[in-house]
């Protein structure tokens, strides 16, 4: 069976989108609500981000903690934000590989802004029965995708809460 290598989805909060944008687009903040990412450490903080900027991305499952090397994609604010791992490494992302893609679409709608997060796997030259016996390994479900599927869930309920209760800075 092959693998699925995209998934997204997608919830109102009552703010408009610049400001979902500018939340998202920080992401020194993203381990406020990522169950699974810390943080992150860009080269000027006091920046919107623009494409082409990279930034180390501080990630954790478990017991195992690693680091991943970024490129902004998409800065459009108020819009699409996007960037995609390109390097992995247990204390910097020394290795270059293609990891995944991650997109932020922002749509006003009633009621505030419609966020929608998506996952790219960008793993294309892995063969699927690898992919799978790999992220059986070090997600615990069939694949990736399913996994996800929950990390995003429960990022977007966090962002919504946070942006909602104005639990931001």
């Amino acid at each position: 069976m092959a693998r699925t290598m995209q998934i997204s989805d997608s919830i109102v909060i009552a703010v408009d989108p610049a400001t979902a944008y500018d939340n998202i687009a920080d992401v020194t903040r993203m381990g406020r609500w990522s169950p699974e990412n810390t943080g992150a450490v860009v080269a000027d903080p006091d920046r919107p981000p623009r494409v082409g900027d990279t930034f180390v991305g501080a990630n954790t499952r478990g017991a195992m903690r690693w680091h991943t090397g970024c490129v902004v994609t998409a800065a459009e604010r108020g819009s699409r934000f996007a960037f995609q791992v390109q390097r992995w490494g247990l204390r910097k992302p020394a290795l270059r590989v293609a990891v995944a893609s991650w997109e932020y679409r922002f749509e006003p709608v009633d009621g505030g802004t419609r966020v929608t997060e998506t996952w790219i796997d960008d793993r294309t030259g892995w063969p699927d029965p690898v992919a799978a016996v790999f992220d059986r390994i070090v997600t615990g479900k069939r694949g990736f995708a399913e996994f996800q599927e929950g990390n995003i869930r429960r990022t977007l309920a966090r962002l919504k809460e946070a942006l909602e209760s104005e639990q931001v800075d």
